[in-house]
């Protein structure tokens, strides 16, 4: 796999580790301070973006298998094909 697509990749999950205790925190300590409106609105965002940030990762995966099928050649048959 190709290093730049390799360290997206880790960068998304990194953002997605950090978006969960994001969402973690609010939960726990943001009803010290906040509203619970305000909280729940806010863990749903960080939740959300975090889920986000660990699914896009498989689609880049499953994006680059594909090219990757499509760029390698066809397995070539040995011997002919009979026909009728």
């Amino acid at each position: 796999m190709d290093q730049k697509l390799k360290k997206r990749i880790t960068m998304f999950y990194l953002a997605g580790v950090i978006n969960a205790f994001l969402g973690l925190y609010v939960v726990i300590e943001g009803r010290a301070f906040l509203p619970a409106e305000t909280v729940r609105w806010l863990a749903l965002f960080f939740f959300a973006f975090a889920a986000v940030d660990f699914w896009f990762p498989r689609v880049l995966k499953k994006k680059w298998d594909e090219a990757q099928r499509a760029a390698a050649p066809a397995p070539r048959s040995e011997g002919g094909t009979a026909k009728g």
